[in-house]
């Protein structure tokens, strides 16, 4: 929360050392942490989120520089902004190697007070900004959750209706009307479902994305998706080489959808008159997927590739999604724990490449060990609730 104390780390040796920056730094809305070791420092950061490190250099076991480069080594940590302190001469060698560690600022003691709780300042007001910023976008992600859930009964409420009326109607006219409706429906559908699945990667970090609950046949799910997606593009040619026993872990349904993904992001960027071509192959570790097409990626565009809300300037004006199908595939890729690899040339044209090991996921059911789970369904709507397969708890709304 915003009212929260800004938490930064006194790392000395020499309690009057912690003493003395301690008052020389203390106020209203900042919370002190010392430590007088760099075993003890990280400790401290293994359980608080600090803004700023100020680290003695010259230090019994383990000195200041060592504990940077574990600092700047940890995921946690790596972002933290170090700033050195020492007693020492002024060295430049000292200070390069200071500056070489990660450290944004190297001071030299005595110390100037205003000068220390300037360069101080400027690091809590980024932290408290930078906090600010992901609140904000939490909540904005909150929100597209919300609304991308709440749209879907009113949005499935009218395509059922226009299934309906498609039955009943005859003359062209009304039936070509009818069609673009479902037509514009249906891409409706679809950007909420990755607006849906944006959020899920955002703040529930990937679930849905991988539950493990079958062995998937990974060449039939290929075969499946293929075949959808050969029935909206008649005119494409795609081949098929798929390998029997190319069974693995993971989530079906997630899979499928990646697979698809995949397949039409092929279909819709590559080369008009070359073949999609998708493989699956086999080993004893992994099972591989792959999806090459002809024409090329620019090569500004590969470091970007997965990013969320990215458009390719060769993507059609009717798209039916909003440049998040990518990443959503590599989420769920990550999920089944893979990634996925991509290498794209004018003369080799764009080839997508997914390893899924094979007992990366739900090892335990593979032996007859799966744990028995319990599942709570929520949701305001009885149909909804009674419509969810297998063993859910229900409870009913209170009165």
């Amino acid at each position: 929360m915003n009212d929260e104390p800004v938490k930064f780390l006194l790392v000395d040796d020499v309690e009057e050392n912690l003493v003395a920056l301690e008052a020389l730094l203390r106020r209203d809305g900042l919370e002190i942490l010392k430590a007088r070791s760099g075993t003890e420092a990280l400790e401290l950061l293994l359980k608080h989120d600090v803004a700023l490190a100020f680290l003695d250099v010259q230090m019994p076991g383990m000195d200041g520089f060592e504990l940077a480069e574990l600092m700047r080594g940890a995921e946690r940590t790596k972002h933290v902004p170090i700033i050195f302190v020492t007693a020492g001469t002024s060295d430049p060698w000292r200070v390069f190697k200071g500056y070489e560690s990660g450290a944004v600022d190297f001071l030299h003691k005595p110390l100037e007070p205003h000068v220390l709780r300037g360069k101080a300042d400027v690091f809590f007001e980024l932290y408290r900004q930078r906090r600010e910023w992901a609140q904000a976008l939490q909540l904005n992600e909150m929100f597209v959750g919300i609304l991308g859930h709440d749209l879907r009964n009113p949005l499935g409420a009218l395509l059922t209706g226009a299934a309906l009326l498609q039955a009943q109607l005859t003359e062209p006219k009304q039936l070509r009307t009818l069609q673009r409706m479902t037509s514009a429906g249906r891409r409706m559908t679809e950007m909420i479902e990755q607006l849906l699945d944006l959020t899920r990667a955002r703040l529930a970090g990937g679930v849905g994305f991988g539950n493990a609950r079958d062995h998937v046949d990974v060449t039939s799910l290929v075969q499946r998706a293929v075949e959808e997606l050969q029935a909206v593009h008649p005119e494409r040619r795609i081949v098929v080489l798929g390998a029997g026993g190319a069974t693995t872990l993971g989530d079906p349904d997630r899979l499928l959808q990646l697979f698809s993904n995949l397949v039409a992001n092929a279909l819709h960027h590559g080369k008009a008159d070359a073949p999609v071509r998708v493989e699956v192959s086999v080993s004893a570790e992994d099972v591989t997927f792959s999806v090459h097409n002809g024409g090329a990626i620019p090569v500004e565009l590969l470091p970007t590739l997965f990013d969320p809300f990215r458009k390719r300037p060769t993507q059609r004006a009717n798209s039916h999604g909003l440049g998040l199908g990518l990443y959503i595939s590599q989420q769920i890729a990550l999920a089944h724990g893979s990634s996925i690899k991509v290498s794209s040339s004018e003369e080799s044209g764009t080839l997508f490449t997914l390893c899924i090991p094979r007992r990366s996921l739900g090892a335990r059911r593979a032996e007859g060990e799966e744990p028995v789970k319990t599942v709570l369904a929520i949701d305001d709507g009885r149909d909804t609730r009674e419509s969810l397969p297998g063993d859910f708890y229900r409870p009913e709304p209170a009165p």
